[in-house]
This record gives C-alpha cells, structure tokens and sequence, in this order.
C-alpha cells in the first residue's frame, strides 16, 4: 500500500500513530533472527523491546494503557504470530494493568519483574465442568491457619505450560453469593501445584494452552487478592479489562491482510483488465477498509478511557460491545480476503494463505459472543436469564 493510503488508516493522534510506526520498526529485524524459537524465547524478545513494560499512571501523551495497545499494533504490524500478539496483550491489559490498580505498591512490585519477561504470567478460571458460569467452580480454597490450601483443577488455560504465576479463582465459601469467591496470586512452584495436559489447538498455535492441579497446595495469606470474598470483583475487574483491549492482537494482522489484499487486486490481471478495476472487488476492498477501521477506531476509544481514569468495571458493556464488534470485523475481512484470493488463501506456500483459526477463535476467546450479547442486553435492561 502507499503511504498515502497507510496515512488514511491513522486514526489516533501522532504520538500514537508514531509509537505504532515505531515499534513495527523496532520488531522487524528481531522477528526475522526469532523464525523457529520456541514461544519463550520470542516472549523475552519482545520484553526487552519493552513491549511488557506499562507506562506511569501519569505518563506523557500517549496515556500508558494507549501506549501498550500501540505497542501491540506495532509487532503486528511487522509480523508477529498471532498467537504471541494475543498472549502479551492477553497478560498486559488482562492481568498486568488489572493488578497494577488493585496492588498496593509493595504488592506491586513483588511482581513488577513480569515487565521484563522474567516471569510470564496466566489467568485461571476455566474448568472442565464450567467457564461462563462462575458460579459453577469446584475448585476450592479453606483456611489454614493465616494461609489457605487449594484444591481443584482449571484447564483451557492461555500460556499455562509455560507460565511461572497464576492468578487463580477458588470457592472460600458455598452458594452463589456475590461473596462466595476470592482471587489469588501465586507461584507455581510450590509444593502440591502440577501442570497437566497441554492442548494442541488449531487456532493461535503458537502460545500454549493446559491444565493446573492443585492437590493440597497451601498458600500464604498474602497469595489472596484483595479480600477474601472479593473474587467477583477481581473477575469483574480482569475481563472488563481484557474485553476492552485483548483484540488489539488482531490489529496488525489486520493492516498487514488489508495491504495483501489491496496489493494483490491491484496488480493481478483479470479478464483483461486489472483485477482492482471490478466495482464488486472496489467494494469488497473497501469493506475491509472500513472493517479495520472501525475496530481501531474502538479499540483506541477504550484505551483513552482508561487511560483517563474510568474504572475498567464501569466499561463492561462497552468491552464487550467492543470485543464483539472487533471480532466479528476480523472474521468479515477475512471472508472478503478469502473471496479475492481464490484457492491461494488455503494453500500454505502462497503470499495469499489466509490464517482462518485465528478470527474464529476471536469470537470465543475473553467470553463467547452470544453470552456477551446476553449481558449487554441485560446491562440494558432486559430480564434475559442466563
């Protein structure tokens, strides 16, 4: 694409448009010399970029939580897996900017090393019985003395194989009440804790996914977060926050399918004509254009918010109304790059190869679109039950 056409898709102000600018620069060569390291090695790579690392609260246009989602567009934009982009973005804006509000700041910096890549960080509250339902977790923790000890497993969970912390969600106390879960933070290290089965996915490939186990596990009183009863809280406060932003991963994927495609129309010969030259592809073009587009146009809107001080639980309707939005504009892109592309967007050793897991996965990942859909129509006013 020309620069004048880039130019057009800018929709932030220049300093966050350079910080995009810059960081494809800054990953395009170290992406070349990553080609066939494993997940690690490339999670470190793009730490010592400076990927991990967030901002100060009062830091300088662009805000800290803009500057990391620029920071996402940018590897994207140069090329980075998909599934590395959504494992950073899924551990920034869902985990690490979520605890950095909730930890005192001697919390905080007991784990602050995440932001250098020395230790990579997971989310658990999947189970195999439930996952929407929180409600429905078997996994519990009892007191012991100042501590507690877990029991219980959680699975399909981001990085788990690989991860050296977890934030896992336990049952303290029966029912369904509102106070009946809390939140930990803790090594998975210690004695009772084991990794079970990796899953081999389809779709973002690359970053792992597994099981954790804890059998008898004790943890020191300061592994809970916030309150003991508080876990709905924290739960409300990590996926309002991961719903606002984790699509960033796709944005980079997203320009660079754009210019694919644009570059393949225009130069592609037709019937006697430029392939381009079709107001049916024009249109199909155009509708990519504005698919991306739009999804920046959002995805930047929320980080703004935050970065102006809105509690993320306040946002949950507009997250999910914008993961909903984001995701369902990726999977649009890629049907109209599939329809322009012919065989060549399912034959792997072309330009052309269309990556068809990844938007599809975006519609489930950070929480199922239709159960999405039902909150916000409940968030509206709607008594639509679960």
């Amino acid at each position: 694409m020309s620069a004048a056409a880039t130019a057009a898709l800018c929709t932030g102000a220049p300093e966050t448009e350079g910080f995009v600018d810059s960081y494809r620069e800054l990953a395009t060569p170290v992406l070349k010399q990553l080609a066939g390291q494993d997940f690690r090695a490339q999670w470190q790579a793009m730490a010592d970029l400076g990927v991990l690392r967030l901002a100060a609260p009062d830091a300088t246009a662009p805000g800290p939580v803009t500057r990391s989602l620029a920071m996402i567009e940018g590897i994207g934009l140069a090329g980075a897996d998909p599934g590395l982009c959504y494992a950073l973005a899924s551990q920034i804006f869902g985990m690490q900017f979520p605890l950095r509000d909730a930890l005192g700041a001697d919390a905080w910096r007991a784990v602050a090393d995440v932001q250098e890549g020395r230790e990579l960080l997971c989310h658990a509250l999947t189970e195999r019985g439930g996952g929407s339902d929180p409600f429905s977790m078997e996994t519990r923790a009892r007191r012991d003395g100042d501590g507690f000890v877990l029991d219980g497993a959680k699975t399909f969970i981001t990085a788990a194989p690989v991860a050296d912390r977890a934030i896992v969600f336990a049952r303290t106390a029966e029912g369904r009440s509102p106070f009946a879960l809390s939140a930990f933070l803790f090594p998975l290290d210690l004695p009772g804790i084991r990794r079970g089965e990796t899953f081999t996915k389809t779709a973002l490939p690359t970053v792992p996914m597994g099981e954790l186990l804890f059998e008898g596990a004790r943890l020191p009183a300061s592994a809970l977060l916030g309150q003991e009863g508080s876990g709905l809280a924290v739960m409300a406060s990590t996926t309002a926050w991961e719903r606002s932003l984790v699509l960033g991963y796709a944005l980079g994927p997203m320009r660079r399918l754009l210019a694919r495609t644009t570059d393949w129309a225009a130069e592609r010969d037709h019937f006697g004509r430029r392939m381009g030259a079709s107001h049916q592809v024009a249109g199909r073009v155009s509708e990519m254009a504005l698919a991306l587009h739009r999804s920046r146009v959002q995805l930047y809107a929320m980080a703004a918010r935050l970065d102006a001080g809105t509690p993320a639980r306040q946002l949950a309707a507009a997250a999910a109304l914008t993961k909903i939005s984001v995701s369902e504009d990726y999977v649009r892109m890629t049907e109209h790059a599939t329809a322009l592309s012919g065989v060549r967007a399912f034959l792997p050793g072309f330009d052309l190869a269309a990556d068809l897991a990844a938007p599809m996965a975006a519609l489930t990942y950070a929480g199922p679109n239709d159960l999405l859909r039902v909150g916000v129509a409940r968030q509206l006013g709607l008594p639509v039950e679960n």
